[in-house]
């Protein structure tokens, strides 16, 4: 029996409009569904992913180019839908299409947004080099620490970086346990 959303999928461009009125919706303004539209115009998207439930895309995340270090990638921006934000989805006395009142192991929260990023960082810890060389050597995030934190992203790994961001909000997820110092350039979209 499912009980609950899907792993992370790719998103297709018949989707497009979907991750648009997502990302209008899981923002005060359409900031961030702009950012997307100038990464695809510029080339500098490298993955979309979405975690799809009941028909519905439930949450979706971006990893655009990074300018600079070669190889790394910049995770932003990422969504889950209002109305399933906070482990909302499984809430209630009921779980949904099912109807039936759920029991004690189906009644924790689905939460979209961490479970997006613990499957980004799973990938991390499959060996096979050959998959390992199809990853960004890095994702770079700006956001709280303490919500990227708990998915494998560093902030103390990060605090050698230069950056035109805060520094006490920059986190990186890679493999090792180095800390590099490197300058981080971001696409030309972010600066719009």
């Amino acid at each position: 029996m499912v009980v609950g959303p899907d792993t992370l999928k790719d998103v297709c461009d018949v989707q497009f409009d979907e991750v648009d009125a997502l990302l209008k919706a899981a923002f005060p303004t359409d900031s961030e569904a702009r950012l997307v539209r100038q990464l695809r115009a510029d080339g500098d998207m490298l993955h979309e992913f979405q975690k799809p439930w009941m028909g519905k895309i439930g949450g979706y995340l971006a990893l655009s180019r990074m300018k600079a270090p070669e190889g790394w990638a910049c995770l932003a921006p990422m969504a889950v839908r209002p109305e399933w934000q906070g482990g909302r989805l499984a809430e209630g006395k009921s779980n949904g299409a099912l109807g039936r009142p759920k029991d004690a192991a189906h009644r924790r929260p689905w939460r979209f947004g961490t479970r997006m990023l613990q499957e980004l960082q799973s990938l991390y810890d499959i060996p096979s080099k050959e998959f390992q060389d199809q990853l960004p050597k890095t994702i770079v995030v700006l956001g709280k620490p303490s919500f990227y934190g708990r998915s494998g992203f560093n902030l103390k790994r990060a605090q050698k970086l230069s950056s035109p961001y805060p520094l006490n909000y920059t986190l990186i997820l890679r493999r090792g346990d180095d800390v590099p110092v490197e300058t981080l350039i971001y696409p030309p979209a972010f600066s719009e």
